[in-house]
């Protein structure tokens, strides 16, 4: 152990370090996935029908499948680096991913970042600081059995069982009723069974490491019940955030989503994994108020982004201060909208709306 780590009180050998490294690994991949696949679909709707009208252009554009392949790979180190450490240390450095893109997107989009935008990446990295300082040291299990055993103990079936009524709930009744106009129904499915989801995954990915170190997993049910799990979690989970990312504004989506799953997923692993037996009331504070540091720059990053321009798709464009009217059957052009008297602005709107 280095001076510097032995100071700061990090073991260079210990899993958490490993999970550390894989998540900040994922994150990169992850948040620079974003931008190159940004660049490709650009291309692709430089040539063709852009992918927000339809077209599937991108798909022969090797700098989309570039991106893909880059997102692959981070969702593969993120899933490696649950099998290292507990959710409690993993899920907010997910955080960074979104530092990686607004950075990217300042130089390689031309999308500016703003001293807020500066404010919020330095906030996440404070916070995931924190929450690596203080993370608790993951469990060690020997067989998958013994996580079932975690899964059925009766605080997480009471978890789950919650998770399900709520889930359902939001599905059969809400959804039909406000999903349209209430974006925390379609939040609240994904991150309830995203927190289903991570835990699934984590005993999938123990699963996989006992068995290449020897120990096969495959002959016990329990591997194949949390596979199954995991699939069904992540459909639901996958839909319904694409349904709230096509009904509401994804820089509102984004915050609100990150926060609610990362709560839960703690939850979960906190009741599931008992991430935070034996540590002392100091360290989880630390690790609380890390993770509400995290989520206020991540916050900040979102809502002080520029939007993406809206693309044209037919002749007709938004009012603006150049606007053309039809008077009489006669085409008047309007180059700024000063000079306008006020009753001659009301009777267009009124004609216009009407």
């Amino acid at each position: 152990m280095s001076s510097s780590a032995a100071y700061l009180g990090i073991d260079l050998s210990s899993d958490n370090l490993k999970g550390f490294i894989l998540a900040v690994v994922s994150s990169a991949f992850i948040g620079s996935s974003f931008i190159i696949k940004k660049k490709g679909l650009k291309r692709a709707g430089a040539s063709g029908p852009r992918a927000s009208v339809g077209g599937y252009g991108y798909l022969l554009e090797p700098l989309w499948w570039v991106g893909m392949i880059t997102m692959i790979v981070g969702e593969i180190a993120n899933f490696v680096a649950y099998i290292f450490a507990p959710a409690v240390l993993v899920t907010p450095l997910g955080a960074l991913s979104i530092i990686v893109s607004a950075v990217l997107a300042h130089f390689l989009l031309k999308e500016k970042l703003t001293k807020m935008g500066i404010l919020g990446c330095v906030l996440c990295m404070v916070g995931s600081t924190v929450i690596v300082l203080h993370a608790p040291d993951e469990r060690t299990l020997t067989s998958v059995e013994e996580i079932w055993d975690l899964a059925i103990q009766p605080a997480f079936l009471l978890y789950t069982a919650s998770a399900i009524a709520v889930v359902l709930l939001l599905m059969l009744h809400c959804g039909p009723r406000y999903g349209q106009t209430n974006m925390m129904v379609y939040i609240g499915i994904c991150s309830i069974v995203g927190s289903l989801t991570v835990m699934s995954i984590k005993a999938i990915g123990i699963a996989i490491k006992l068995t290449l170190e020897g120990n096969n997993q495959a002959t016990y049910f329990q591997t194949w019940i949390f596979a199954m799990v995991a699939i069904t979690c992540i459909i639901t989970q996958l839909n319904y955030l694409n349904m709230a990312l096509d009904t509401f504004n994804t820089t509102v989506v984004s915050p609100v989503y990150y926060a609610m799953f990362t709560a839960l997923t703690i939850l979960a692993s906190v009741i599931m994994f008992k991430d935070w037996s034996g540590q002392s009331a100091s360290s989880i504070i630390s690790e609380l108020c890390g993770f509400i540091t995290v989520l206020s720059g991540t916050t900040v990053l979102h809502t002080t982004r520029e939007p993406d321009p809206s693309p044209i798709t037919d002749s007709y464009s938004p009012l603006s201060p150049k606007i053309l009217w039809q008077v009489n059957g006669d085409l008047w052009k309007q180059k700024d909208d000063e000079g306008l008297s006020s009753d001659f602005v009301t009777i267009i709107q009124q004609d216009y709306f009407t």
